[in-house]
């Protein structure tokens, strides 16, 4: 409950920041109006339209991925019996971003941009499990998963450094390599009609299924004699971090570390018990990741990609956990 209260807190204070400020109280006043219907003030209009169509779809577009990889990094985590594994193990990440890169250098909408980045995303996925289930019966699934992300996510990565390389210099490349770094500036509410039901029903899936990882962080061997289907909790568990890695990337571009670090400080927090850990890793990640933006949006006149300041951020924590043992 105090987690929920400090994450409507963080709504509420980033939603009034920005060039425009609006006072705390105005923002929870025009929230008010807004679901009761209410008519909004003549010295409010300019406030309730910054707030709902360009600050509240950007806040959205923020939690909903910072929750999805959150979600996506302790359920791998789990899964994996890796406390080093993120979101992108499986290749996900490289995959949807490729797509949208492809999408860019042709010139497509942004419409087109987010399908075409999710169904990349999810292919990435499929040709990893392909190639994992041929790897033999003699071979450790995990592992094997985990190499085939590795080989796929590189071939991808070079694809996209193809891609690159192939791109107008002048034009089409800046557009390139700033969308590789993240970020919320380009959210808005048909981005999240496509990617948020996406998003939430992957969340719901991985909340419904957070016992059944408690029983797969005991390994196959405990899991079956425990009376879990391992095979199908392991399948279950993937699709769900895999359709909110991917709909996260097609949403905002990759965005690094959350996945990886939030879990750590879930699991400090709220201990190695998944039914609790979950949400707690969902409500985290949603909460760092607007704070995180807020900063992108005003630490400099023109806007820090989201990825430079999650790195600044994750890499020097990260290497903390490491000293003192939190990774363990």
């Amino acid at each position: 409950m105090l987690l929920a209260g400090l994450f409507v807190l963080v709504i509420v204070i980033s939603a009034g920041l920005g060039r425009f400020f609006i006072a705390p109280q105005a923002v929870v006043r025009l929230f008010w109006l807004r679901l009761t219907g209410g008519i909004v003030p003549n010295e409010l209009a300019q406030a309730s339209l910054v707030l709902f169509h360009i600050r509240l779809p950007r806040l959205a577009g923020a939690a909903l991925a910072g929750s999805a990889l959150a979600a996506s990094g302790a359920a791998y985590q789990g899964l994996f019996r890796n406390p080093l594994v993120s979101p992108d193990v499986l290749g996900v990440t490289a995959g949807a971003a490729f797509g949208a890169v492809l999408s860019l250098f042709w010139g497509l909408s942004p419409l087109m941009l987010i399908l075409i980045s999710f169904s990349f995303g999810l292919g990435t996925a499929l040709l990893v499990g392909f190639l994992a289930q041929k790897a033999g019966a003699n071979t450790d699934s995990n592992l094997a998963l985990v190499l085939a992300g590795i080989m796929v996510g590189s071939l991808v990565s070079s694809a996209t450094s193809l891609i690159k390389l192939l791109a107008d210099p002048n034009n089409v490349l800046p557009a390139l390599t700033y969308w590789l770094m993240g970020g919320f500036s380009a959210v808005k509410e048909v981005s999240l009609f496509i990617t948020g039901p996406i998003i939430l029903a992957a969340l719901l899936l991985l909340f419904a299924l957070r016992w059944r990882i408690n029983i797969l962080t005991m390994g196959e061997e405990e899991a079956r004699t425990l009376g879990g289907r391992v095979a199908l909790s392991r399948t279950l568990v993937i699709i769900g971090a895999t359709l909110a890695t991917a709909a996260t990337v097609a949403l905002c571009g990759p965005v690094g570390w959350v996945g990886l670090v939030i879990p750590h400080f879930a699991r400090m927090t709220a201990g190695s018990d998944y039914r609790l850990l979950l949400p707690v890793s969902i409500l985290m990640g949603a909460a760092f990741l607007v704070v995180v933006d807020d900063f992108s949006r005003l630490l400099a006149a023109s806007e820090i990609p989201i990825g430079i300041l999650t790195s600044f951020v994750g890499v020097p924590v990260f290497l903390a956990l490491i000293r003192r043992g939190g990774t363990k």
